[in-house]
């Protein structure tokens, strides 16, 4: 290195080191994004959705309204979809890693289609048929078959989410472990 280069505040094992911390530190959000995720679905899926199934038809249809109503804000949205951004980047930042680009690919391209494409094509129309239905003036044979029409088919949805979440989370501390 010559003085010029020290004189204006160029060094090489700090500019390595940034670049390493920034990919450890989108490493780690992936994973706490991922496993904040996949958590929430396991607990939907193992607490939620069995606790209200337990409900009559207007019970059960008002309470998965009202909860689809409310999760819809900035914090879930960030915890749920903001993985998505995070395993592209983290996997192009580990592009040039052998096995951990590999795993974090997959991990990537399992959480854009389980969770991102699941959720849009899959339980937010379920969710907005069940927003748009007005349960109050529905008769008793209106709301089974409105329970019927979305409990099953949601389920199986979200089933899918949690297995593709918790998989993606799986990944990426495999990969980590991989990673020097």
């Amino acid at each position: 290195m010559n003085i010029k280069n020290y004189q204006s505040g160029y060094h090489p094992q700090k500019i390595n080191k940034m670049e390493i911390d920034f990919k450890i530190i989108i490493l780690i959000l992936s994973i706490l994004f991922t496993g904040l995720t996949a958590g929430l679905c396991f607990t939907w899926s193992n607490a939620v959705t069995p606790g209200i199934g337990q409900l009559d038809n207007i019970s059960f249809l008002k309470a998965f309204q009202s909860m689809n109503r409310v999760i819809i804000n900035g914090q879930f949205m960030l915890v749920f979809m903001g993985p998505i951004v995070l395993l592209f980047l983290n996997t192009y930042l580990f592009r040039n890693n052998g096995i951990e680009f590999w795993l974090f690919l997959i991990a990537a391209i399992l959480f854009l289609v389980g969770i991102g494409l699941v959720t849009i094509f899959g339980n937010v129309p379920l969710n907005e048929i069940l927003d748009n239905s007005n349960l109050e003036s529905l008769t008793k044979i209106e709301l089974q078959e409105l329970r019927n029409k979305f409990e099953q088919p949601w389920s199986s949805w979200h089933a899918i989410r949690t297995l593709s979440s918790f998989t993606s989370f799986v990944l990426l501390i495999l990969g980590m472990l991989f990673s020097k």
